[in-house]
């Protein structure tokens, strides 16, 4: 779909003829996502399910639809200290305003998110606010209308809650936080989009984004060991709901069925057999990902708590948790008030190398990459780098383990010692810094191409420099959305560059105890220059 989008032509960055605070309640198409399915919000137990659609005159909102957002927004400032404080903290600096890659990609000033938070505060000021309440307009205040609520629906879910502006603010305003419950109001009458609620539905009664069962689960980890068996000569056992094993290892459920993500999960169970880990896979919490973290915090709370139960009921010590971005941002920044204390688990210590990971004293889950590296880091795995030789590879920071959990070192650790030839991005697009895929948050689906191809050019940009420089043709990441997203990306503004998962190179590099002469690679491409 992506080869037959117009090339957008030089981002016009004017100011608006019509001022800010006039709403604008129609949206641009190809940037606003398809309305969630009746059946998603009925299976989540979520307000006003019927059939609706972004593009129609009449939302079908409830009746009292005004009182329910406004007594919403009231209990989450009663709650929520912190969102009192970024409805009163914000000087208009415009710090953010082009850091945003949907503003650096549409020139829509509301995709600044400064003015995305105006759009929230803007209410707050004139419905709740003595000045906003009789000055209105004179002081930025804003009645809530249904304009106003569909204006807010647009933007809201224009936002990938990657949290770059943040890094920018001088106040340290959390953006993501404000669209977080910008859009946790929206649900309150049943707006909300079928990318996010469909996938947490079926989390919901599957354990996963997917809906695969524990039958079709087994099924696709056969079809990986038959697969690894073909390259390596080594057949593995693969542990599932296996009771009292030391680790759970919980991953995000893209990498099962679609590539380039099944490379990943063939190079995790690489990892997993050669370093002896007495580990297993769960049927049941068999997704590290929360959607829920897009639609409401109780959502996210509800989707999160299968991981402890289930570690709880497997009778693990630890948890160990795959390549994933939103992922670790619940797990880093909220599992563990919102489903811990995680106390009837042990604080993770590596049985191979004896490493206490006391960051993870709290949460009681590591993250894959600091596994793996504190693996290499020992000696514990045998690596040929040169197998990886047909790449030139980059590595593209993933918003949330970048922003949310300063996992920057480990990732690179890891790279440096599976490839040879390994190439950083500008320093202004990367690490803390780095540029969003464009397609989180629930904005990767096809409706929404042209804002997710002009949302990525920022991170295109940086691509396509070290592609000149350095002749890089593969862009490597650690997030399931950056697998399932980049390569659409890449095709459009890069296409001679692949993308990969951290673990799939892991998985070529590894040398196995027993393993036969390697011909090819985990894809199936022949090794540059035969085995190494």
């Amino acid at each position: 779909m992506s080869a037959n989008l117009e090339k957008p032509g030089k981002v016009a960055f004017n100011p608006s003829p019509r001022d800010w605070l006039e709403p604008n309640a129609k949206g641009t198409p190809g940037r606003w996502s398809y309305s969630a399915k009746p059946k998603a919000l009925q299976t989540l137990d979520l307000p006003n399910p019927r059939e609706w659609s972004p593009d129609q005159v009449d939302w079908k909102l409830p009746d009292n639809w005004k009182e329910i957002i406004l007594h919403g927004l009231k209990e989450r400032l009663d709650k929520y200290r912190s969102l009192r404080l970024f409805m009163d903290a914000c000087v208009r600096c415009g710090a953010c305003a082009d850091k945003c890659h949907f503003y650096i990609g549409t020139g829509d000033p509301k995709n600044m998110p400064v003015l995305r938070a105006e759009l929230l505060r803007s209410v707050y000021r004139g419905e709740m606010t003595m000045a906003g309440r009789l000055l209105g307009l004179l002081v930025g205040g804003r009645r809530l209308t249904p304009e106003v609520l569909k204006e807010w629906f647009y933007y809201f879910y224009q936002c990938t809650e990657c949290r770059r502006c943040s890094v920018f603010c001088p106040f340290g305003i959390d953006q993501a936080e404000i669209t977080m419950l910008g859009r946790e109001l929206l649900n309150l009458v049943g707006l909300n989009i079928n990318w996010v609620l469909d996938p947490a539905a079926k989390c919901f009664m599957t354990g996963n984004h997917l809906g695969i069962t524990p039958h079709a689960f087994k099924a696709n980890m056969d079809f990986f060991v038959d697969s690894i068996e073909e390259v390596t000569g080594v057949r593995l056992d693969v542990p599932i709901n296996k009771k009292g094993a030391d680790v759970l290892f919980v991953a995000p459920s893209g990498d099962l069925v679609a590539e380039p993500g099944v490379y990943t999960l063939m190079g995790y169970l690489l990892m997993l057999h050669q370093s002896g880990l007495n580990y297993t896979w769960s049927t049941y919490a068999s997704e590290g990902g929360n959607f829920g973290l897009f639609a409401s915090q109780e959502l996210m709370k509800r989707l999160n708590a299968k991981i402890y139960a289930e570690a709880r009921r497997l009778g693990v010590k630890w948890i160990l948790g795959g390549e994933c971005g939103h992922m670790w941002r619940v797990v880093h920044q909220y599992m563990d008030t919102m489903n811990g204390p995680a106390d009837f688990l042990q604080e993770p210590v590596s049985p191979i190398t004896g490493t206490r990971f006391t960051n993870a004293r709290s949460t009681r889950m590591v993250h894959v990459a600091e596994f793996t590296a504190d693996l290499i880091h020992h000696g514990k795995l045998k690596l040929a780098p040169a197998r990886n030789d047909r790449y030139r590879v980059t590595f593209h920071d993933s918003c949330n383990p970048a922003r949310s959990m300063g996992l920057l070192e480990e990732p690179r650790y890891i790279l440096k010692n599976v490839c040879s030839h390994f190439y950083e991005m500008p320093a202004e697009t990367i690490r803390e810094k780095t540029f969003c895929c464009g397609c989180g948050a629930g904005l990767g689906n096809e409706e929404c191409m042209d804002l997710r191809m002009r949302g990525g050019i920022p991170r295109a940009q940086a691509v396509r420099s070290v592609r000149e420089k350095h002749g890089v043709n593969l862009l490597s990441c650690m997030c399931a959305i950056d697998r399932a997203v980049l390569p659409t990306l890449m095709e459009y503004w890069v296409p001679e560059v692949g993308v990969a998962g951290l673990h799939e190179l892991v998985g070529n590099a590894l040398v196995l105890e027993g393993e036969k002469e390697r011909t090819t690679n985990l894809r199936g491409e022949p090794l540059e220059g035969g085995e190494a």
